[in-house]
């Protein structure tokens, strides 16, 4: 394990300076929510990450003794807990070691480089065996108790701060009969219950609320009820908001409307698609043979879907050959099912642990990206992630056996959107997703690569002799997408990493095996974004120009997104030409109409969603063609929503639907903007600094779930009450950095 962070003798916790502040959070109507005086955190992480991490990463009860007070005890209690871990695994070979690897750790999580995901913050170092995943893919058979039981350990799940998927497809359908002669409930009537589990389990024990992922297959007897489940909710909340009979005054926290804590998606197989696409009937198989198979038009279905995903964005879909294309452990079982937000594929009852690495803190002065720091640093991942594995405690006995034989990490990337802007790219563009595939190829290669000398020292996952040559051309695969990055569009030193790294983990798994069946995945990093101070999650684009910052010792600031003046000045503007965009930016809230801002200019600053009727906003097929150069890449697969206007056609969402499937992409969702009741207005910034709210086209009136803020409408946050925003596949609260649907 060599230093490359730190130095010999430095403790990285003394080599930074620290400082006291009150974290506090407060409603909308200016009430405190939380309060902890005198938490000390290093000085330049901002006020939203401290008010985050004593809210909800701190352990103990607010006021009470042995509660923690300051990230230096916080990080230090997980860094010595995972040195730990190794230690006593045997990973690294000497004392020396693994106080390199326990300074390297720290220096990564203090300077916010890098962050595991919520568990691990929430429960490493404070339980025995603390559960460190944050994502689970449950199994389920046809059985009344199997059903009880996932309930059961769903809640201890959500309870610990993570979320689940399942695939319900084996449960037979509402017309099939039971043991005794009735009819079945079908899989659509349990998901109700288990949704409402979710709403009322907090996660983690603090926050509302539990994430959760429901699967049907797209042969299964119930699927045309199962598709159109969510958008039938829809049309419920807004005939509740219309009659002012939500409960609370919010739909989005109402019981009577289901699924508001699960997203859906459909298995689609490539003959179903292709069945679609040729007009051809699709056989609906019955899981029991009480009744016979009966069949639809192909083309049908896929329209139902598409026009439920425009409704309401749902459901998503995975693409099921794709995945099993790329399915490293297929002698041990297919992939049917996926965590909550759709980036870790696996097999059933097993789980993963997730920390992301903020690729905005790898550029340096010049805005080149720090090569050998991302390898080092995946490397230290790589390694505390796969201590976590036997030392963490799991709901079942299935996914404790699997989760050690089979062993799946998920190191993934967030703040990608702010680095492309710094440099001056357009999301759109060629460049960009050069970029960003190389970087995700120089992840992907360095986890690969050091989980193939872990195996080397410590042995393969348990199941690697049955799935050896099947693992082994899935890592030929990554290499050789490797070898054919773009000469032009990625930098020279992160190409030749990257290929560099797969081709020598290629070489290594050959001879040793791997110690991780997976070991990359994309998630949408909501919560722990902020926890890094990030301007964007994922690998989503930005948001807004325009972020709200709250300021140390109280009061807020409007301030221009971190990468926005770095990007004018690599593109070429002089001091005066940067004010006078900016002033104009400040002015109208929109680059649109900017003095001196050249016209081939205008895409780098193109943002997901327009901030003005009429305005730039990414084109869909921008995020498909962003999440088609990673995906090459990563292991599991990638969380992102691919943002569509509101005035788009089902046709659009079918189209979308069909350019993923031949992209090669293993999941995809889709988010129409407004589509829902409980969404964010369109914000309207006028010249002098009026600000007005477009209303949504259908009469309904105005919401009381809604909070408007700034002038803009947005979902009430369930922690503090101020505006959530959506981001990806989440919604995020910039006051107190609450996340919807995140890890």
């Amino acid at each position: 394990m060599p230093r490359h962070f730190t130095r010999a003798g430095e403790d990285p916790f003394e080599a930074i300076t620290w400082e006291r502040r009150t974290a506090r959070i407060m409603d909308a109507d200016g009430q405190v929510v939380f309060e902890q005086e005198s938490v000390e955190v290093p000085e330049g992480w901002s006020q939203l990450a401290t008010d985050l991490v004593a809210s909800r990463y701190f352990s103990g009860v607010p006021g009470r003794p042995g509660r923690e007070s300051s990230v230096r005890h916080l990080v230090r209690r997980i860094v010595t807990a995972i040195a730990g871990f190794v230690r006593e695994g045997g990973a690294l070979g000497s004392a020396k070691d693994v106080a390199t690897f326990e300074a390297e750790l720290a220096f990564l999580l203090l300077r916010q480089r890098a962050a595991f995901n919520s568990p691990v913050w929430f429960n490493v170092g404070v339980d025995r065996k603390p559960q460190a995943s944050a994502c689970f893919i449950l199994g389920l058979e046809d059985r009344l108790e199997a059903i009880l039981d996932l309930a059961s350990i769903e809640g201890r799940i959500f309870s610990k701060g993570s979320g689940a998927g399942t695939n319900f497809s084996a449960l037979r359908g509402a017309h099939e009969t039971t043991r005794t002669g009735g009819f079945a409930s079908g899989p659509v009537a349990f998901l109700r219950g288990l949704d409402a589990l979710a709403g009322a389990v907090k996660s983690g024990g603090r926050t509302r609320r539990a994430a959760k992922m429901a699967i049907l297959d797209a042969d299964h007897p119930d699927i045309l009820e199962f598709v159109r489940s969510k958008a039938v909710e829809e049309e419920r909340a807004r005939a509740l908001e219309a009659a002012g009979l939500a409960k609370g005054g919010d739909v989005a926290q109402d019981a009577t409307v289901a699924f508001q804590n699960e997203n859906h998606s459909v298995r689609v197989t490539d003959a179903f698609l292709e069945a679609a696409d040729r007009h051809e009937p699709w056989t609906l198989v019955p899981r029991t043979r009480s009744i016979e198979p009966t069949s639809m038009p192909a083309r049908a279905l896929f329209r139902a879907m598409a026009e439920a995903a425009h409704a309401c964005g749902d459901p998503g879909l995975h693409f099921a050959d794709t995945i099993d294309g790329w399915n490293p452990v297929a002698r041990t079982g297919p992939i049917r099912a996926s965590n909550p937000c759709s980036e870790f594929l696996f097999l059933d009852d097993t789980a993963c642990n997730l920390a992301s690495i903020n690729l905005g803190a790898f550029l340096d002065a010049r805005g080149e990206v720090d090569v050998a720091g991302l390898a080092a640093t995946a490397r230290v991942l790589l390694l505390a992630m796969e201590a976590l594995v036997d030392r963490a405690g799991y709901p079942t006995q299935a996914i404790t056996r699997n989760s050690k034989r089979l062993r799946p990490l998920g190191l993934g990337i967030a703040n990608l959107g702010s680095l492309l802007l710094t440099r001056g790219l357009a999301y759109d563009s060629d460049e960009a997703r050069g970029w960003a595939g190389g970087l995700m190829a120089l992840l992907g290669g360095e986890a690969s690569l050091a989980s193939a000398r872990l195996a080397a020292r410590l042995g393969p996952f348990a199941e690697w002799k049955p799935n050896r040559a099947g693992a082994l051309r899935v890592v030929a695969r990554h290499r050789d997408a490797a070898r054919g990055l773009s000469a032009v569009h990625v930098p020279p030193p992160l190409r030749q990493a990257a290929q560099g790294a797969w081709e020598a983990a290629a070489k290594a798994a050959a001879a040793s095996g791997l110690r991780n069946a997976q070991v990359t995945c994309v998630a949408p990093t909501g919560t722990i974004s902020f926890l890094m101070d990030c301007d964007t999650t994922g690998i989503e684009p930005v948001l807004a120009l325009h972020q709200e910052k709250k300021l140390v010792g109280g009061g807020r600031i409007r301030l221009v997104v971190r990468g926005l003046p770095a990007a004018l000045e690599r593109l070429g503007y002089d001091a005066t030409e940067r004010k006078a965009i900016l002033d104009h930016l400040e002015r109208t809230g929109g680059l649109e109409g900017a003095p001196a801002l050249r016209a081939r200019d205008r895409a780098v600053f193109d943002t997901a969603v327009a901030h003005r009727p009429g305005g730039r906003a990414l084109a869909p097929e921008a995020h498909l063609a962003m999440m088609a150069a990673v995906q090459p890449f990563v292991s599991g697969a990638i969380s992102k929503t691919v943002n569509l206007p509101s005035e788009a056609r089902v046709e659009d969402v079918e189209r979308i639907f069909r350019s993923a499937w031949k992209l090669g992409l293993k999941a995809v969702a889709v988010y129409r903007d407004r589509s829902k009741v409980a969404q964010p207005l369109e914000a309207v910034r006028v010249e002098g600094g009026t600000h007005v709210s477009r209303r949504r086209p259908h009469p309904t009136p105005e919401s009381t779930s809604e909070v408007v803020e700034e002038g803009v409408a947005r979902v009430r946050c369930l922690e503090c009450g101020r505006g959530m925003v959506p981001d990806g596949a989440c919604r995020a609260c910039p006051n107190c950095g609450a996340t919807t649907g995140c890890a």
